[in-house]
């Protein structure tokens, strides 16, 4: 396992530094950022090839081209990253933890190109907001993990859901595309010692329009109905 993980940064890594040039042009402005995502979906095809892992994305409906999302997915590993590139080939940003920017390399580009919070920081999330408003004008979806963060307890189905994603997309009558990643956690788990090539499986359900939805009234419903949605999916799928 030791020799697994190594491999993992190294996929990560490589491809980067082989791209560098062409990854720092492309990062200069916003306004290249569709091709830079185009590039960042191909690295996460080899990492997650490079792994030996399978991926099989099953579609309750598709994605329209020229359209923005809001994506929301259960967390559990590293590669959900790599997974919802695949899985989308509409341009979006994450909103991600500023801990990943401390990783040599990938986090370089991370700073550049992702949302990054400081969870104990309420200035911070406000950033947050202001920022991804401004992505949404350029019309760039956003992709959030809306547990907060890889639950504590492994045990965990799936952790409760903060507001911030479904407050955006009312915000902005984005529709709200909720993903199923069912293997990642066993596939290559944040615990050192385990993990494994093999099938990694992914859903994205039918996709949730917000026009008529209000901030103050359907925010909690809104929620919580998404986070029901991938928790069924999640308990099914153990059964």
């Amino acid at each position: 396992m030791p020799l697994y993980r190594i491999w993992f940064y190294l996929l990560m890594g490589i491809p980067i530094l082989i791209m560098f040039p062409i990854l720092l042009i492309l990062t200069i402005s916003e306004s290249t950022y569709h091709l830079f995502f185009k590039v960042a979906r191909i690295w996460a095809a080899i990492i997650i090839y490079g792994m030996g892992f399978w991926p099989r994305i099953v579609r309750e409906e598709k994605m329209q081209k020229i359209q923005s999302y809001m994506l929301v997915a259960n967390h559990t590993s590293m590669t959900d990253i790599m997974m919802m590139l695949l899985i989308s080939k509409n341009p979006f940003v994450f909103v991600g933890k500023k801990e990943l920017a401390k990783i040599p390399i990938f986090g370089f580009f991370y700073k550049r190109t992702c949302i990054l919070v400081d969870r104990g920081n309420p200035r911070s999330r406000k950033e947050v907001f202001d920022r991804a408003r401004q992505r949404l004008k350029d019309g760039v979806g956003i992709c959030i993990f809306p547990e907060g963060g890889v639950p504590e307890d492994p045990s965990l189905t799936l952790d409760g859901f903060k507001d911030g994603a479904f407050r955006l997309a009312i915000e902005h009558g984005l529709p709200l595309l909720p993903v199923t990643l069912y293997d990642n956690k066993k596939r290559f788990p944040f615990a050192f010692y385990k993990g494994s090539p093999g099938l990694m499986r992914a859903k994205t359900h039918a996709i949730i329009p917000t026009e008529d939805m209000d901030l103050a009234n359907d925010k909690v419903r809104f929620r919580e109905s998404v986070r029901d949605i991938i928790l069924k999916e999640l308990q099914a799928d153990q059964q």
